[in-house]
């Protein structure tokens, strides 16, 4: 393990390199662990300094930020400001807004179709509005970073590579948008647009963390990316010699295609890696010897099935060593945050007591005002208060209380409420009961056959034409079942043990819905007969009631997910996902951002359809391709106008249809004729960023936490991954392999705080 992974990193724009120290223009704290005394200079009798700075180091422990800022009390104060939940919101609701723009500046993406035969001309802002929200938010950025400077220091400032980062970015995107006023907002190029996904890497610790471990992966995949260039070339050469250019015009099929020149064939063959033009790349030549096939069959074996998945596999490995690297690193300012915090307290008042101690009382003052989860200050207060008799903690168990933070939440349900009647409590067994579950299971089964039966019996029927009247009176039966089940497990579990469940707060919102929308139709169609006119009625027919109805039965049917053992296991681990990969997504966000913002700038308006194309509503498609011809498989051929680069969600879309790289090789070839054959340097760099490199990290975060929850729960029947909810993040799932800091790596860190100077 390197030391520099362990003892450096940022949190959220500031450094945190432990390895360093420098001076402080703040209040300086001095302590003597050998002797009886502590002191805090210039404020010897304020205790409740003391409070505040292990207040804030325990919320930095909490968070996994950095420590290394100013300890006075004005500072503390501003420091937990900046990091409340109200302020991080705002900034994070900026950084939203800023990136949003590019949906609204000029080339506008606020028109219904991005087809250009049909899209109508998009509103453009008038020139000063989308500026004028620019500037406002450049403004908070601007105090952003001064808070974020003050708060640790210039000298700590000089060492934040992202700071400096920062200001370069917020003093170039203020230059450019001086420029665009100026200029009446005219210009083509906006430089600003590209930096500003430089707001969102910023303010995320762990997407900083993402992106480094990403950037350490790279050169451990290079070799790979090599072979795989090599098996491309080669192969390359050896189609050029086998599809050369024959006497026999019949003959050419696969050299005038796919093998006519060096870039056309490294074009051919790396589609065909991606298999979005198998078989089609070898059909021509397949169709004159079966025995071509086995050219094409090795190059997507060793390339496709070998190469492509070795590569899977390096990424996984290597990505997992760098993310628990990083993983331990936040372990680290976890410890320390918890260390520092206990070295306060140590000093608040006076100790006789050769052993550093802290008060119990103070340690309870403190877990009161620190901002944190309910369930977490509720177990870590139950810990305290059993030193209570002692009236003192040590070091030890001060830090062994905290340990409750690295543990998982269950989640308890509250107790079933007592009935004194005989009867009550029998109906109360038999309605919490498990088997009712596993009925209700049965019955959303049999309501979702029922539709899917009425649904193959009226596809060929119109609106009009379909009897609604049976339908209405099978969703009513079951909406009152439904109604049934909900009142007896309110019965059964009380209120409170009701909602306690996530699929009972699922099925209570969709039965309540379901409820209301058959009230509002039998107030609307009174009661139903078989001769409804389902366009006569009503704002929405009966028809679209009734198909609103049947969705959100079909939607109740997933409350099947819980109770099947493995389904639920990955259901959970969807639900994981999405709360482990906001990282890697707000990295993909700033990827896709940045492509296409450089799509834009290069290929805007490079492709027009033909003028017959303008009007399809008064043409047929044969007269269309009468007009003018159509290669099989080509970007006109398939009707690919919506993808495009005219505009910033256009881009967007474009970009994700490469990255799923069906078809990709249709647009390669298209923005190659339209502008030149360097437009495939940019879509094989996208997909080598979005299909290869990210998507295997996604696999390797997917694996991950599977396996790590397959792990813990392969022991656990279907009611007990029900009842308990692990609550997994990135540090549990690595906790088994991270290694604890010693208490001299902690002493020493400590010390070389640049704003918290000790005295051993």
């Amino acid at each position: 393990m390197e030391t520099e992974g362990l003892l450096t990193g940022t949190v959220n724009g500031v450094s945190a390199d432990y390895g360093s120290r420098s001076g402080s223009g703040s209040r300086r704290m001095s302590y003597s662990v050998s002797g009886q005394s502590c002191s805090v200079e210039g404020a010897t009798d304020d205790e409740d300094l003391y409070i505040q700075q292990a207040v804030v180091f325990i919320e930095d422990a909490i968070q996994y930020r950095s420590i290394n800022h100013r300890v006075d009390a004005g500072s503390l104060r501003l420091y937990r400001w900046y990091y409340s939940r109200i302020c991080q919101w705002g900034l994070g609701l900026v950084i939203a807004v800023v990136l949003l723009l590019a949906f609204v500046e000029r080339p506008s993406s606020l028109s219904i179709s991005s087809d250009p035969r049909y899209r109508s001309q998009p509103w453009q802002p008038p020139c000063g509005l989308t500026e004028s929200i620019e500037m406002i938010c450049l403004i908070v950025f601007t105090l952003d970073l001064a808070v974020k400077s003050y708060l640790i220091g210039w000298d700590e400032f000089r060492k934040g590579k992202w700071l400096i980062g920062y200001t370069v970015v917020i003093t170039v995107s203020i230059i450019d948008w001086v420029l665009s006023v100026s200029m009446v907002c005219d210009e083509r190029l906006r430089v600003r647009r590209l930096l500003r996904p430089f707001f969102l890497l910023q303010n995320s610790s762990l997407m900083k963390k993402t992106l480094k471990c990403i950037k350490r992966t790279l050169p451990e995949i290079a070799s790979v990316i090599l072979l795989l260039a090599l098996h491309l070339c080669l192969f390359t050469m050896i189609g050029m010699l086998l599809f050369a250019k024959t006497e026999d015009p019949k003959k050419n099929g696969e050299w005038e295609l796919h093998f006519r020149d060096m870039p056309t064939s490294l074009t051919s063959l790396l589609v065909l890696l991606t298999t979005a033009n198998n078989p089609d790349v070898m059909i021509p030549a397949y169709s004159l010897n079966r025995l071509y096939a086995i050219f094409f069959v090795t190059f997507s074996v060793i390339g496709t099935y070998c190469l492509m998945n070795l590569l899977t596999a390096i990424i996984y490995n290597q990505f997992r060593g760098y993310l628990l690297m990083s993983v331990q690193t936040s372990i680290i300012r976890r410890r320390l945050g918890i260390r520092a915090a206990f070295q306060v307290l140590s000093c608040q008042g006076t100790q006789e007591a050769a052993v550093e101690q802290v008060r119990v009382d103070a340690v309870l003052e403190v877990m009161s005002r620190v901002q944190m989860k309910s369930y977490y200050r509720a177990a870590i207060t139950k810990e305290v208060r059993q030193c209570a008799e002692l009236g003192y903690m040590n070091r030890e168990q001060f830090r062994q209380i905290f340990d409750e933070l690295d543990k998982d939440r269950i989640k308890e349900h509250p107790p079933l409420p007592q009935y004194s009647s005989p009867v009550l409590q029998r109906f109360q067994r038999v309605f919490s009961h498990y088997y009712l579950t596993v009925l209700g299971n049965a019955v959303a089964l049999a309501n979702v056959m029922c539709i899917c039966t009425v649904l193959v019996l009226n596809s060929e029927k119109t609106t009009a034409e379909r009897d609604n009247y049976i339908m209405e009176i099978i969703n009513l039966c079951f909406i009152l079942y439904y109604l049934f089940e909900m009142c007896m497990k309110i019965f059964a579990f009380g209120w409170k043990g009701y909602l306690s469940y996530r699929n009972n707060v699922f099925d209570g919102i969709l039965t309540v819905l379901l409820l209301i929308l058959q009230i509002t139709i039998f107030i609307t169609y009174k009661v139903p007969y078989s001769h409804w006119d389902p366009a006569t009625h009503s704002v929405l027919s009966l028809w679209e009631m009734i198909r609103l109805v049947n969705m959100l039965i079909v939607f109740r049917f997933l409350r099947i997910i819980p109770d099947i053992k493995l389904m639920a296991l990955v259901a959970s681990t969807c639900l994981d996902l999405v709360k482990n990969l906001r990282a890697f997504a707000g990295v993909l966000v700033v990827v896709y951002y940045v492509y296409a913002v450089f799509g834009i700038w290069l290929f805007e308006g490079a492709i027009k359809p033909p003028p017959q194309t303008s009007e399809l509503s008064n043409s047929t498609m044969e007269d269309i391709t009468s007009n003018f011809s159509m290669a099989c498989g080509t970007y006109e051929q398939l009707e690919y106008w919506p993808n495009n680069f005219d505009d910033f969600g256009a881009s967007i879309m474009l970009l994700y249809d490469v990255m799923v790289v069906n078809n990709w090789q249709a647009f390669v070839d298209a923005y190659s004729r339209y502008t030149t054959d360097w437009a495939k340097v940019y879509f094989v760099c996208w997909w080598l960023t979005s299909s290869v490199m990210w998507v295997n990290l996604f696999v390797a975060l997917i694996l991950e936490n599977f396996i790590y929850r397959w792990d813990r729960s392969h022991s656990c029947s279907v009611t007990e991954v029900e009842r308990i909810r692990y609550q997994t993040s990135v540090q549990l799932m690595f906790r088994e392999q991270i290694q604890e800091p010693t208490e001299e790596e902690l002493i020493c860190q400590l010390h070389q705080h640049p704003h918290l100077h000790l005295h051993w």
